[in-house]
C-alpha cells in the first residue's frame, strides 16, 4: 500500500469513527472531538508500541502473533523490553492491547467473575494507559496540575447507559480493522495533512471568546522556511498562542525534530490537547511536558511554572496570536512593575464599548519581543493595519523594532488566506542578531488562487509561490511590484512604515515622438472632442424638447 492509499484508508477510519458518534447521537456534539481524538490516539499508540517492539526484538516480529508472544514473556523479560523503548512510545502492558480489549467486548457485568460492563472496561483501559504514562504524556495546567493523556470515562458522553456497551463495541470494531504499522517510517509531511483532516471539524473560529484559529499550512511553511532555512542543533522553540501546533510542527520539521525542544502555551484546553496529539504523531513526545495550558499574557510560561531548566528566553518564536479579544476583566492586573519591561510600549486601554475589539495582538507582540534570546528569531502573524498605523501602540512597537534593528522583514499575504476571517494579514520577521542595514518588504497580496471553502472564499498559494516568497526573502533583491529592500534610515523617513507599496518606485513611461507626430495626435484629440461636444448639444436639445411636451393632468 502506497502512502496515498494509506492516507485514504486513514481518512476513512476517521470518517467511520465520526459516523459511530453520529449513530449514537454525538454528531456535532461538543464532546465528539474528545471521543474521536482519544480513540484515534489509543489505536495509534497500540500500533506504535507494536512497531517499536518488533524493531527491538526480531523474534517478536517473526512470531505468528506478536501479542501472544509478548504475553508469554516473564515479567522480567517484558520490563527489559520496555526499558529499550524510545521516549516517543507509550509503555503498554498486555491488558492495554486493542486485541485483548476486542476479545472482551462480549463480557457483561458479573460480580462473581469480577467482570465489568464492557464500556467500563474500555474506559478503564484508557485511563490505565494514561496513569502508566503520566510523567511523559501529561500536559501541564497553569496551576501545576497535570492533564493526563485520556480523559475520564469516554463512554459517559452517551447519555443512555443502555447504549454505552454497544457504543464501545462499535468503536473497537472500527479500530481493530485498521493498522498504522505500515506507515511509521513516514515523517512530518505525511502526518501534518492527516492531523489537519482529523481535527478539521473541531478547530475553528466558532468556539466563542477563546476561539482557535487554524493557521493555514502555507503560512506555516513560509514562516518556517524563512526562519530556519537549514537545520540547527540544540535550540529552543516557543509559541505563546500555540493552538493545535501547526506553526511549531513546521518549525521543528525545518530545524530537525531531534534538534529542538518545544515550549508552548495556550489558554484553551482543547488546543493543548490537540497540540499533544500533534506532538505524538510527529515523534516530539519529549516536548509534551513543556505544553502549558494557561493565560500567556496574564501568567506567562515559564515564569509561573517550576519545570527545571525551562528557559525564560527562546531561540525561535512563532505565533499567530488572537487579534482582538475582550480582556477587560484582567487588564488591570497587567499594570505591575514586573510587566513594565515586558510591555514596553504600553497596555491597551479598556474600551467603553465593543470591548471584544481590544487589540490583544499588541500584548502578544511585545511579549514575544521580550521573550527572544539575544540571538533569537521570530515570525508573527499580525493584521496588516499594524504595518502603517501612525499612532498608538502599533507605532511605538515598530519604532523599537527599527531603532534597535530587530525587524528583518515583512511579508504581506493575499486577502482571504484565512478562510475564517476577512482580516488582511502580514507576517513580520524579527532577528535580534540582524547584521544587515536593510530589511526585506514583500507584497505577496497579488499571489494565489481564490477557491470556495465552505461558505467562505479562501486564497490558496501554489508550492512555487510559497518558494518564491521564501527565496526572495532569503536572497533579498528588489523585484518590481513585489519586493523592496529599504534601509533602516529609509524606514524612519517613511514614518516607520512596514508596507512594501510605500517604497516601490513610481514609474512614468515616456515615449519619444517627433513634433509632427505630436501635432497629429493633438489634432486627433481636438477633432474627437469637437465631435463629442456636438453630440452633447444635440442630446441637450432633444431632452429639453421632450420636457416641453409633458403636461400635468389632474
Amino acid at each position: 500500500m502506497n502512502t496515498e492509499q494509506f492516507h485514504a484508508s486513514c481518512r476513512a477510519l476517521i470518517d467511520d469513527l465520526k459516523s459511530v458518534c453520529a449513530d449514537y447521537g454525538l454528531g456535532n456534539d461538543g464532546n465528539e472531538f474528545k471521543i474521536i481524538t482519544q480513540t484515534f490516539l489509543y489505536k495509534f499508540l497500540n500500533d506504535k508500541f507494536a512497531y517499536e517492539l518488533k524493531q527491538i526484538d526480531p523474534t517478536i516480529a517473526e512470531a505468528e502473533s506478536w501479542e501472544t508472544y509478548v504475553k508469554a514473556m516473564s515479567e522480567e523479560d517484558y520490563d527489559f523490553v520496555l526499558m529499550q523503548l524510545g521516549g516517543d512510545t507509550a509503555k503498554l502492558y498486555p491488558r492495554h492491547f486493542l486485541s485483548v480489549l476486542n476479545a472482551r467486548q462480549n463480557e457483561e457485568k458479573d460480580e462473581e467473575k469480577g467482570t465489568l460492563p464492557f464500556h467500563q472496561t474500555f474506559d478503564d483501559t484508557l485511563l490505565d494507559i494514561a496513569n502508566v504514562n503520566t510523567d511523559i504524556f501529561s500536559v501541564m495546567a497553569g496551576g501545576g496540575e497535570k492533564i493526563r493523556l485520556f480523559e475520564p470515562i469516554v463512554t459517559s458522553y452517551i447519555t443512555d447507559p443502555s447504549d454505552r456497551d454497544n457504543f464501545a463495541r462499535a468503536i473497537i470494531n472500527k479500530l481493530i480493522q485498521f493498522s498504522f504499522e505500515p506507515i511509521f517510517q513516514e515523517k512530518f509531511d505525511f502526518f501534518s495533512s492527516l492531523f489537519e483532516y482529523l481535527i478539521k471539524d473541531y478547530n475553528s473560529d466558532s468556539g466563542g471568546k477563546y476561539a482557535e484559529y487554524y493557521t493555514p499550512h502555507a503560512v506555516a511553511k513560509i514562516m518556517a522556511s524563512i526562519l530556519a532555512p537549514e537545520e540547527k542543533q540544540d535550540v529552543t522553540c516557543y509559541d505563546p498562542s500555540a493552538g493545535s501546533g501547526t506553526l511549531l510542527m513546521n518549525l521543528a520539521h525545518a530545524l530537525g525534530e531531534r534538534n529542538c525542544s518545544i515550549y508552548s502555551q495556550d489558554i484553551s484546553q482543547k488546543s493543548s490537547s490537540l497540540l499533544r496529539l500533534n506532538l505524538i504523531l510527529n515523534n516530539l513526545v519529549s516536548s509534551i511536558p513543556n505544553v502549558i495550558k494557561g493565560n500567556t499574557i496574564l501568567s506567562p510560561y515559564p515564569f509561573h511554572t517550576k519545570i527545571e531548566g525551562a528557559p525564560e528566553q527562546f531561540d525561535y518564536i512563532v505565533s499567530n496570536p488572537p487579534f482582538k479579544l475582550d480582556f477587560s476583566d484582567w487588564q488591570p492586573d497587567l499594570n505591575t512593575e514586573a510587566n513594565k519591561g515586558r510591555f514596553f510600549a504600553g497596555i491597551p486601554n479598556i474600551l467603553k464599548k465593543d470591548k471584544d475589539k481590544m487589540a490583544i495582538y499588541q500584548l502578544f507582540t511585545q511579549h514575544i519581543i521580550h521573550s527572544l534570546s539575544e540571538t533569537g528569531k521570530a515570525a508573527i502573524v499580525l493584521p496588516t493595519g499594524f504595518l502603517t498605523a501612525q499612532s498608538g501602540l502599533d507605532k511605538k512597537i515598530r519604532q523599537k523594532l527599527v531603532d534597535e534593528k530587530i525587524i528583518s522583514g515583512v511579508v504581506s499575504m493575499p486577502s482571504n488566506i484565512f478562510a475564517s476571517t476577512g482580516t488582511n494579514v502580514s507576517i513580520i520577521f524579527l532577528d535580534k542578531a540582524h547584521a544587515s542595514d536593510k530589511v526585506v518588504l514583500i507584497d505577496a497580496s497579488k499571489l494565489g488562487e481564490t477557491i470556495k471553502d465552505g461558505k467562505n472564499q479562501k486564497t490558496v498559494l501554489t508550492t512555487a509561490e510559497e518558494e518564491q516568497i521564501s527565496s526572495t526573502f532569503l536572497n533579498p533583491e528588489p523585484v518590481d511590484e513585489f519586493a523592496v529592500t529599504p534601509t533602516f534610515a529609509e524606514l524612519k523617513e517613511k514614518n516607520y512604515s512596514f508596507s512594501a507599496g510605500q517604497y516601490f518606485e513610481v514609474k512614468i513611461e515616456y515615449t519619444d515622438i517627433t513634433p509632427q507626430e505630436f501635432q497629429t495626435k493633438l489634432s486627433g484629440h481636438q477633432a474627437k472632442l469637437e465631435e463629442m461636444f456636438e453630440e452633447s448639444e444635440t442630446l441637450k436639445k432633444s431632452i429639453l424638447g421632450e420636457l416641453e411636451k409633458l403636461n400635468y393632468e389632474g
